[in-house]
This record gives C-alpha cells, structure tokens and sequence, in this order.
C-alpha cells in the first residue's frame, strides 16, 4: 500500500535523524521538492474543514497561530485508541496552560461519532475542549487527510471495531508542516513528544 510505505519512509527518517542531539530546530519531515528558481517546497498538511464536538465548524486555518498534536481514533475503538488517548492526556497535561499548543482527534467513524458522542467522550476525559479538538467530517476525506499525517486510517471488517488504523501522533507547525511523531501505543515515546513540543515552541518566540 502506497500510504505505508510512504509512513515507512518517515519512520526511517525520524529514526535516523534521532541519533543526533536533541537541539536545535526540529526537521520538517516528509518528502520535499525544488522548483527551478530552487526554492524549496515543503511537505504540506492540506486545508481542512470539521465539526467539531460543539457542532461548531472549525478548520485549518483556525491553527495558523497555534502548533498542534494530531491523531486519529474512533470512540467505539476496541484494540489500541484507549492506549493513544491516554498518551494524548499526557500532553495535554503538561501543556494545558500553553496556549499555543492544541491538540486535535480526528474520528474515522463519522457515522457513530456524531457531534454530541463526541461530547461525551470528551466528558469523560475532564478536559478543555477549547483546547483538545474532536472532529468529524466525511470518511472518504479523512481516511486521505490520514495519508498527510503519515498515519494510516479505512475500513477493514477484520480489523477490531471495524476499522484499520496506526496510532501515530503528528505535531504540526504553523505552517502546516510536520515536525515530529511518536507512536501513541508507546508511553516511553511520549516524553520526547513533549520535548519537541518545548523545541517547536522556541522556534516560534
């Protein structure tokens, strides 16, 4: 599948480049081109437009002040959404007071995941939804909004709970452009997570 190897290909430069420091400006990840003037064209989240858990559309644009912690989940997830969540509480926690930071869950059940289930399951974690976003749009979109975060989101009747998904969480900076993943299934990635959420922010003092 195109889509995993492109997340391959990213995972591999992440890992590579993580045996350097952990100083200085973090990379902008994913493929880049040059035109001929030889400006360089950076890897580029596309726009996107969402209803969140209010009922309240929201969009890209919305976060060209802010950098942010994406994932995507289905609140019905049986396998391994809970384990991401709970490392997506990690860094709300230790950046809830940062208004620049935001973190965003996009569902890939819209069908279930209606504006007030979304409530609900964000009631349940007792956070600030001003602050931690859930989405819901078209399936067929956000399964290839997925492809722009290197994760990989679709229907699979036997995946668990319906639906085939990685668990990667994206910092994005204002721009657009991804900055950093750790996998959200694995609490001894968070801590470098929160890191790099540290080294974004100083970037953009």
């Amino acid at each position: 599948m195109k889509s995993c190897k492109w997340i391959n290909i990213l995972a591999l430069f992440v890992i590579l480049f993580s045996c350097k420091q952990e100083e200085g400006p973090l990379p902008i990840l994913g493929f880049e081109s040059k035109g001929e003037n030889g400006e360089v064209t950076y890897h580029t989240i596309r726009d996107w437009t969402y209803t969140n858990q209010d009922s309240v559309e929201v969009s890209n644009n919305d976060l060209k002040e802010n950098i942010y912690v994406a994932d995507f989940f289905f609140t019905s997830c049986p396998s391994i959404c809970p384990r991401v969540t709970k490392e997506m509480l990690r860094i709300y926690d230790a950046y809830k007071d940062e208004d620049r930071v935001k973190l965003v869950s996009f569902t890939i059940d819209p069908k279930r995941d209606t504006p007030s289930r979304l409530t609900r399951y964000a009631g349940n974690l007792n956070i600030d939804t001003k602050k931690w976003w859930f989405l819901t749009a078209d399936k067929d979109f956000t399964y290839e909004l997925a492809n722009d975060y290197f994760n990989v989101a679709m229907e699979d009747e036997q995946a668990p709970g319906g639906f085939d998904h990685s668990g990667k969480l994206i910092l994005v900076d204002q721009n657009g452009h991804v900055r950093s993943f750790s996998e959200g299934t694995d609490p001894e990635e968070t801590p470098k997570m929160i890191r790099d959420i540290k080294r974004l922010l100083s970037e953009t003092n």
